[in-house]
């Protein structure tokens, strides 16, 4: 199953603010033996936010929507999942019955908004102030408060994915490449080799310059299954050998 963020925000777009979803999402799966598989940022646009929840939701992936579902003209991201899903909106009870519970007496028609959901979720419980978020078809809808989306996060992935967790722990291992024949282009045939070779894995290479402009290293690394690591990485080393090439463990 693949796990997938978008992060909305024309804040975020312009530089006003800075994102902090996006490590905060990949550290929490990384937790449990999860990754990302990918991250869209969207400005507020409620035709391209229901356009790309649209695809979101054909794929079947996990998703985490972080922004948008509040109450003010600039939040859009409740009525697009609403048009992507093909239903209307209405005000969820358990939502009703917490932001009662927060406002009290101060409750009013533009606070109970923020409860108003597309019809058919369930609401996502929000111990900052107990104005929640919601989900639907593994679609996880919160706010773009950092102090209240990442805990509401960590809730789901525990509340609903805990059967995924740690099912095969990624091992990652890689070489450091020196020397004036350590360049991508000329170990492109070696990477194309191991990556047909061991399909479940991934490879990745990731050149190092200095401040000086120069080429410090070469990182040339597999990640996945610790038997396959072990095997692709001697099939590495016996070829970067061959070619007379540098390498040292990654630290």
């Amino acid at each position: 199953m693949n796990f997938g963020a978008l992060i909305i925000g024309d804040e975020i777009l312009s530089g006003k603010r800075q994102d902090a979803h996006f490590a905060k999402l990949a550290a929490l799966l990384a937790a449990r033996g999860l990754r990302l598989s990918w991250v869209e940022y969207m400005g507020d646009e409620r035709p391209r936010l229901a356009a790309a929840l649209r695809r979101s939701f054909e794929a079947g992936d996990v998703v985490f929507s972080f922004g948008g579902i509040g109450n003010t003209p600039d939040d859009h991201t409740r009525q697009a999942a609403a048009e992507a899903l093909g239903v209307d909106l209405v005000l969820h009870p358990d939502a009703e019955r917490e932001i009662r519970a927060r406002f009290g007496d101060q409750i009013s028609a533009n606070r109970l908004l923020l409860g108003v959901f597309p019809r058919g979720v369930e609401t996502i419980p929000n111990p900052f102030n107990r104005i929640p978020g919601f989900r639907i078809r593994d679609h996880h809808f919160l706010p773009g408060f950092p102090q209240m989306a990442h805990p509401m996060a960590e809730w789901a992935l525990d509340t609903f994915y805990s059967h995924l967790f740690n099912q095969k722990p990624l091992v990652d291992k890689a070489f450091l490449l020196t020397g004036d024949r350590a360049i991508e282009s000329g170990l492109l045939d070696l990477m194309e080799r191991i990556v047909a070779d061991y399909p479940s894995l991934r490879l990745y290479s990731l050149p190092s310059i200095g401040e000086d402009g120069q080429r410090r290293h070469l990182e040339l690394g597999v990640e996945g299954d610790g038997l396959l690591v072990d095997q692709a990485l001697e099939e590495i080393r016996q070829e970067v050998e061959r070619r007379s090439i540098t390498w040292r463990w990654r630290g």
